[in-house]
């Protein structure tokens, strides 16, 4: 009987190739309403002022709270296997430029 509850249990997830890849982001700009909070994914780019959103999730409230729990369970096994993240004080906002030198053709 509990070999058959855990076969009930079991999540198939399929991840498409193209999602595999991934998409890498640098921000985040979170906001929620009440019944939904949208994370926008952004890449800032070296010099370039204008940044895309990448990726938009949205999620209901419960979601939202289950995310930040995992998250911080998995910030806090990182840290356990390979030291605490550096957190150095950042502003508001993140430059624009990455102290990089501009680029002349």
């Amino acid at each position: 009987m509990a070999e058959t509850k855990k076969a009930q249990n079991k999540l198939n997830i399929e991840l498409p190739e193209e999602i595999a890849e991934g998409i890498y982001s640098n921000l985040a700009i979170i906001s929620n309403s009440q019944s939904e909070f949208v994370v926008d994914f952004v890449r800032l780019v070296p010099n370039v002022p204008k940044a895309k959103v990448k990726s938009r999730i949205i999620l209901t409230p419960q979601h939202a709270k289950r995310l930040l729990r995992a998250l911080a369970d998995n910030v806090k096994r990182y840290e356990a296997q390979f030291g605490n993240i550096d957190e150095p004080e950042q502003p508001p906002f993140p430059p624009m430029n990455f102290n990089t030198p501009k680029a002349q053709a």
